[in-house]
């Protein structure tokens, strides 16, 4: 890694004013209240200004993004030019729709006082606005990797013009398959560039991916160590039966503490048995899943912000890229298949300096996940037993039943019986990963059947995250409302 590039040496810088930022700037940033950088911020800005290539390894809950996108703003007005049409002069890569979303959104707010261009483009949805938004050409582009490669194939946009290129949460992409998409992509962007790399883990695949695409000595900088645990949040696992699961999860609601609080399960059906199962004790709770719609998403996130419902229960789309205030606890219902996802999940509390809690439950056949995050994360997390509870029993034989199909045990990414390794998905995308739910399909893989398709059918759309600050969306480029395009500009 330090082959990289050097880490940057800051002075005490303590304010945005010292950073160099132009007044529209500044203007946005105290619009929202801020006048202290964080640390990733204070050592990023500079460099990315001065026009290096930047290495950035930092935790979810940093404040990346407006580490590389306050500088990127400032050098788009230092340098006012049109965009070229079907082409974009920046181009920010991301891993799924919420935190293309986000990002945008971020973008957005920053720029409100400079007259920059931006628009979101991901999959699951009609191309037809995308390509309308794209068309005369935008200052940013901000994409998930599978939908950008559908549109160079159609040649609805070019990626010519494009002068800085970003790539956030990079070890998510390859956690979902989107390398070998990456590297396609790098293919149409000019040689000439600035890039932007950023990753929360720094695994060896990734090290090699950031040494194809950034020039030599890149200014690295790092703000926590590889892979280490938010030291703001205060961990503990629960040993329980897996079918006594929900009745502890309904006990922890009997602590008023509990307020606003993040579920993660590793299934789409688990998400709606655990919703349904807190509804059933009373407790207010959303589902949030790659099936859900767009409309279905945006709502279900739109309650938890507002406080209607207490609880949000979420598949791994919602890892990252879902930026809400006030997360006091993150439950880690079932451990993640990926160690690294755990760092992520419960990077959803603790932001923005504030403290928090993340519970996670371990049964049985938990044991082996538990150990690879406890290696991961190089830390012995505070454990309590509960298994042979009385009042667990007594309580789980109390509840009622969710309906539907119990979970099947997911084991993707784990070895069969016999350490052969399991058969590769046909349907799955390219480049050796996992295509996730909530993950689009990347160009050029031909979808699963699913037989004749229903009239009124949607694909699943975008929730939108808070970004940095950024207040939500204003629109949709003028697509009618109820209608989801994938696509928003703040033209």
């Amino acid at each position: 890694m330090g082959a990289l590039g050097a880490t940057r040496k800051i002075s005490a810088l303590t304010q945005f004013t010292d950073l160099g930022l132009a007044k529209p700037l500044l203007k946005a940033l105290a619009d929202e209240g801020y006048t202290d950088p964080t640390p990733i911020q204070a050592q990023a800005i500079p460099g990315v200004l001065s026009g290096k290539d930047l290495l950035g390894i930092a935790q979810t809950g940093t404040g990346k993004t407006a580490a590389f996108a306050l500088p990127i703003l400032q050098r788009l007005s230092e340098n006012r030019k049109p965009a070229p049409r079907r082409s974009a002069r920046v181009l920010v890569l991301a891993p799924t729709r919420e935190l293309a979303t986000q990002i945008g959104e971020s973008f957005k707010t920053y720029g409100k006082h400079m007259g920059v261009s931006v628009a979101v483009v991901f999959g699951g949805v009609k191309y037809g606005g995308q390509m309308r938004a794209l068309a005369p050409g935008i200052d940013v582009l901000v994409a998930t990797p599978g939908r950008l490669l559908d549109h160079l194939g159609e040649k609805s946009i070019t990626l010519e013009g494009v002068e800085i290129l970003v790539l956030d949460e990079a070890d998510r992409m390859l956690d979902m398959g989107f390398i070998v998409p990456i590297r396609k992509i790098v293919k149409f962007v000019p040689k000439v560039r600035q890039n932007l790399f950023f990753s929360a883990t720094w695994p060896t695949e990734i090290e090699k991916l950031a040494g194809e695409i950034l020039n030599p000595n890149p200014l690295k900088v790092s703000v926590t160590p590889q892979a280490t645990t938010v030291e703001r949040v205060n961990q503990s696992v629960v040993f329980v039966e897996q079918q006594r699961k929900r009745a502890l999860l309904a006990e922890l609601f009997d602590d008023p503490a509990f307020k606003r609080v993040i579920v993660f399960t590793r299934t789409k059906r688990g998400a709606d048995r655990v919703a349904k199962g807190l509804e059933q004790v009373g407790v207010d709770a959303a589902a949030i899943h790659g099936d859900k719609s767009q409309g279905q998403r945006e709502r279900a996130l739109a309650q938890f912000k507002a406080g209607e419902v207490r609880v949000l229960v979420a598949t791994d789309i919602a890892a990252r890229g879902i930026d809400v205030d006030a997360i006091s606890h993150v439950v880690q219902y079932d451990l993640p298949n990926v160690p690294e996802a755990y760092v992520h999940r419960i990077g959803r509390t603790a932001r923005a300096g504030a403290g928090g809690s993340a519970v996670a439950f371990c049964s049985d056949d938990e044991r082996n996940l538990l150990k690879d995050v406890e290696k991961v994360s190089r830390q012995r997390i505070p454990s309590f037993d509960r298994r042979n509870d009385r009042h667990l029993g007594a309580a789980t034989a109390a509840m009622p039943d969710t309906g539907g199909k119990p979970d099947r045990a997911d084991t993707r990414g784990q070895p069969h019986r016999g350490q052969h390794q399991a058969k590769r998905n046909r349907n799955h995308g390219g480049g050796g990963g996992v295509r996730h739910e909530g993950a689009e399909r990347p160009a050029g893989d031909k979808p699963a059947f699913r037989g004749p398709s229903r009239a009124g059918g949607g694909g699943a759309g975008s929730g939108r995250g808070r970004g940095g600050g950024a207040g939500r969306s204003g629109g949709t480029g003028g697509a009618r409302a109820g209608a989801p395009t994938g696509v928003w500009s703040n033209r």
